[in-house]
């Protein structure tokens, strides 16, 4: 279990850099050492008896972060100096006014000395939409493209350079100074992935006015309940959607949301509506004169010219709203320089970024992936973006690896779920193309089970890709714990190390910290630039959830497991720890081996109450295609846990799934799933932001079987 720090034996390293020392010791060469079961970069594949994978000598010759001493020396100064090394990297974005140099942070995360506050480069004054689009057209690189677009049909598609996105954001940031939003204004934004939706964020920023993204999925009264809590100016949204085949139409939800918060007392007499002509008719779209406006009748029209709204640092840049465990949403609010500065500089490093690059995160700009990683990291940074409106299995399986040959993807960042997904359908839809394009693969929202790399690894990147395998959350604005390629040796399934300026710890349940080989609770020391600052309008839950827990530390609400060369192994959400007669068992751990069965596709695993153990292990299975169900197999699943955990940890019950309940971005609901497995089947809840509802039917049907 490790050694509490309060009871460490003589002679133990108590520097806040120990977690990263052991690097020091791990083997720079190749890894053809005796003893060690590594694989190299590009030479071979990642077979299981592997546990390292070592960046080629020329990958990392050319890599940003060359090497584990490279890393370490930039680490030590990021905790050591971190307001000369944060401010040395802010210095090369542009800053209207410069923050107080000594202000660079101020914090206190500990709840018994005060209220909990955050704050970087006070003083500051600065935009973040100049800093992404203006200042690389003022470098000379407004005829670079900034985005390409991948629409729902293969070929449907669009781009804009650098100078065109300029013009559109302006326009539409004219538009809305127009109709009164302005520094300090809420505007919610409930688009599909268009190239709009982007623009619209950024033109937010442009103005100061502080938007809030709606995933474009989420029912009429979720979108109500977030009307409600931030009072917005207007709602920006589109007609309608096609994923796949299925039109959405996202006016008649829109419609009914706006209906549902005006009954609860907020009004918003502005609906901005894009009309998307590929997937519906403007004749056809519900209207309401006098609030409804077409955005091609409006926004065209205006200059494509607009000043700057110089914020301070410390200004709202946007809101989003995660799930918390009251059912009430959380909305998680950023602020502007230091965000700015730790998604720019994450997205830099952690993917070894080059200018020549083109780029693809598969996430929605609903989520913080699509926020960070989407938009403003990749356009601080210069880099070509990628957007996408479709869905990864349409017209087939092999629609991701047409579009990374089609636009040439270099840099490939997705879930694993979508992974587990392509896995499910088989090599040859990703090995009939090319993709010789591809330098660098992520995975990103999920532990991803080992078994998965290496089919990631093996399969889409032909063993030559090193994979950034993030963590990091909605809270954390940007990646916490992350590979960065070409710097150390992987280990398949594992974070790896921290990022620059951040310092985890592992602490036990009465908040001691565990040293060296260890599992326990999550938690980060100090702040950081990416850090959220409050949760809009609830301080108290901000400050009782992250805060309280362990006092003078951030609770992920994660737990954690850290291995004898001080690698991170993400163990899943401790709501999603399992309690079996006195062992927690993170729920990713028992996936990860079901999923190493060669007949399972995917599974989830949730804790049901059992009277001798006091919480049981509940297994959802999805087969490989064509796989029958049978007892038999249903003994060898359990018999893989047994084999690969102990029998502590084998499954009381395997509950046969044709899908899982996912979100459309591919998140699996587990809140059904605990209903559906305590036989809780009257209080499933909102089911309408699933991609598809009647997997819930099929789950019900198959529970006795």
């Amino acid at each position: 279990m490790g050694t509490a720090s309060g009871d460490q034996p003589a002679g133990a390293s108590s520097d806040k850099l120990r977690h990263v020392e052991s690097m020091s010791e791990l083997p720079s060469g190749a890894g053809r050492i005796s003893g060690i079961n590594a694989v190299v970069l590009g030479e071979s594949l990642a077979a299981e008896e592997h546990d390292l994978v070592y960046p080629s000598a020329e990958f990392s010759a050319d890599a940003l972060v060359p090497s584990p001493k490279k890393y370490q020396k930039m680490y030590e100064r990021s905790i050591n100096d971190p307001a000369g090394f944060w401010s040395e990297i802010a210095d090369a974005f542009y800053w209207k006014e410069k923050w107080n140099p000594s202000e660079v942070c101020s914090e206190n995360l500990d709840v018994t000395k005060g209220p909990v506050q955050i704050s970087w480069f006070k003083g500051g004054k600065t935009n973040i939409c100049y800093n992404a689009v203006d200042r690389n057209v003022e470098a000379g690189n407004g005829d670079k493209i900034a985005m390409y677009w991948e629409g729902n049909e293969p070929g449907q598609d669009g781009k804009l350079t650098y100078s065109e996105l300029l013009d559109r954001v302006c326009q539409l940031a004219n538009y809305l100074k127009s109709v009164g939003v302005g520094k300090g204004d809420a505007v919610i934004i409930y688009l599909p992935m268009l190239l709009e939706l982007p623009i619209a964020m950024l033109a937010c920023a442009r103005i100061g006015a502080v938007h809030s993204v709606v995933f474009a999925g989420f029912s009429a009264d979720s979108l109500a309940q977030r009307i409600v809590d931030c009072k917005p100016k207007l709602v920006i949204t589109c007609n309608a959607v096609k994923r796949g085949v299925k039109p959405i139409l996202l006016k008649d939800i829109v419609d009914a949301g706006l209906a549902e918060s005006e009954k609860q007392g907020v009004a918003v007499g502005l609906c901005l509506t894009y009309e998307n002509q590929s997937a519906m008719k403007r004749e056809d779209t519900k209207w309401q004169a006098g609030r409804d406006v077409w955005w091609q009748d409006v926004v065209t029209s205006f200059p494509t010219k607009c000043d700057v709204e110089w914020v301070d640092a410390e200004d709202p840049l946007f809101l989003l709203y995660t799930s918390g465990s009251t059912g009430k949403p959380k909305g998680v609010l950023h602020t502007t320089g230091g965000y700015m500065v730790y998604s720019a500089t994450t997205f830099k490093y952690a993917f070894d970024y080059k200018p020549s690059d083109i780029y693809w995160c598969t996430a929605d700009c609903g989520w913080i992936t699509g926020h960070s990683y989407v938009t403003y990291g990749p356009l601080l940074n210069g880099a070509t973006v990628l957007v996408f409106e479709g869905t990864p299995n349409y017209p087939d399986s092999g629609r991701c690896w047409d579009i990374v040959d089609k636009y040439k993807v270099t840099i490939f960042y997705t879930a694993p779920t979508l992974v587990r997904s392509l896995m499910r359908d088989g090599t040859e839809y990703v090995t009939r193309h090319s993709r010789k394009s591809l330098r660098v693969l992520g995975s990103v929202g999920e532990p991803i089970n080992p078994s998965a790399w290496r089919w990631f690894y093996n399969i889409v990147g032909d063993s030559r890709c090193p994979i950034s395998d993030t963590w990091w959350q909605t809270e954390t604005g940007g990646f916490m714990i992350t590979p960065l390629p070409g710097a150390w040796p992987q280990k398949p399934g594992s974070a790896t190390f921290p990022f620059f300026g951040v310092q985890p710890v592992i602490v036990d349940e009465k908040g001691k910290e565990i040293e060296g080989e260890c599992s326990g609770y999550l938690c980060i020391k100090k702040s950081w630039p990416g850090a959220f600052r409050t949760l809009y309008g609830d301080h108290d839950r901000y400050e009782t959830t992250y805060f309280k827990p362990f006092a003078g530390y951030y609770f992920t609400g994660d737990g954690c497991s850290r291995d004898k060369d001080g690698y991170h192994w993400l163990t899943g959400r401790v709501d999603d720890v399992i309690n079996v007669s006195g062992h927690r068992i993170g729920t990713a751990e028992v996936e990860s081996a079901l999923v190493s069965h060669p007949k399972c596709a995917e599974a989830a695993v949730v804790a049901v109450e059992h009277e001798v153990k006091g919480q049981g292990i509940y297994a959802f299975v999805t087969l490989v295609d064509g796989v029958p169900y049978s007892e038999e197999l249903r003994k060898s699943l359990i018999l893989t846990v047994r084999n690969q955990i102990g029998a502590f940890a084998a499954p009381d019950k395997i509950h046969w799934a044709p899908g899982l309940p996912k979100t459309r971005s591919g998140k699996i609901m587990r809140r059904i799933l605990r209903k559906i497995a305590s036989k809780q089947l009257d209080e499933l809840g909102d089911t309408s932001t699933l991609a598809d509802p009647g997997v819930v039917d099929q789950l019900i049907a198959l529970k006795d079987c």
